[in-house]
């Protein structure tokens, strides 16, 4: 789990996130939506220490049980908690030149301290897991989609096995089918090894598929937070506004009252 507790982010003297309370669960797809300058890049970004917050707590559960402020660790904490943490970046964000196998062992050759051979059967494994052939496994990424591409960046996060995994925008500059695809298969690897996932996204069908937990936030305020199911009875108006802005949306609303 992931606590946040009143933090309060700006940037010069123009406050981006005010006073943000959140907490992310584990085995839960954990989204944080909102309209563009919501805040919720700059929160994602809190979370996982590439800004530094002006005041309040963002709270590890870390490995040995321990509970654990950011912004109080050591340099040695803060690289053994990244070793924890999964990225999945909004482009895929793939070495171009290494094959699809060579990319999913880069954190490995990294971080950890396998063989050769080990990484080379945990790289093979995870490409698996996300359903990639074996015939792509030794492809460059230009050889491959744009949705096979995705598989592999998921692939290569979750190769060190981590307890955090964060996805900017997973489904950008993707079909409705694939996106579809990697939802379920974000859900799939979420609950199967109990990842306290973060998705920041403005996709609507994906906050409908696979938002456990979602935090809505408008004008760096956190203004909910609920289920999916909990939107359809929600009496937030910026949320129903944002969320059901379309006429299909406004159809599914109805249909669940």
């Amino acid at each position: 789990m992931i606590q946040v507790k009143d933090i309060v982010k700006s940037f010069d003297g123009n406050v981006v996130l005010n006073h943000v309370s959140a907490d992310f669960e584990d085995g839960k797809v954990n989204m944080i939506i909102g309209q563009s300058g919501s805040g919720k890049t700059v929160l994602m970004k809190s979370m996982i220490g590439l800004h530094m917050i002006d005041s309040g707590q963002i709270v590890f559960d870390t490995s040995g049980g321990k509970q654990q402020d950011l912004a109080g660790m050591t340099e040695k904490e803060v690289r053994m908690l990244h070793r924890e943490v999964g990225m999945l970046f909004q482009g895929a964000a793939l070495f171009d030149s290494m094959t699809v196998q060579e990319n999913v062992m880069y954190p490995l050759e990294m971080f950890s301290d396998m063989s050769k051979t080990e990484m080379v059967e945990r790289a093979r494994f995870c490409l698996e897991r996300v359903n990639m052939p074996e015939r792509a496994f030794g492809l460059m990424p230009s050889e491959i989609s744009g949705g096979m591409q995705k598989r592999v960046a998921i692939a290569r996060a979750i190769a060190l096995n981590p307890k955090y995994l964060f996805c900017d925008e997973p489904n950008s500059g993707l079909d409705p089918r694939t996106s579809l695809v990697i939802d379920k298969l974000i859900q799939d690897i979420t609950q199967e090894y109990g990842i306290c996932t973060i998705v920041n996204s403005h996709d609507m069908n994906s906050i409908m598929e696979i938002g456990d937990n979602i935090v809505f936030l408008r004008n760096g305020i956190k203004e909910w937070q609920g289920s999916r199911h909990d939107i359809f009875h929600a009496e937030n108006e910026a949320l129903n506004e944002f969320v059901f802005a379309s006429e299909l949306f406004k159809k599914v609303k109805t249909a669940n009252k």
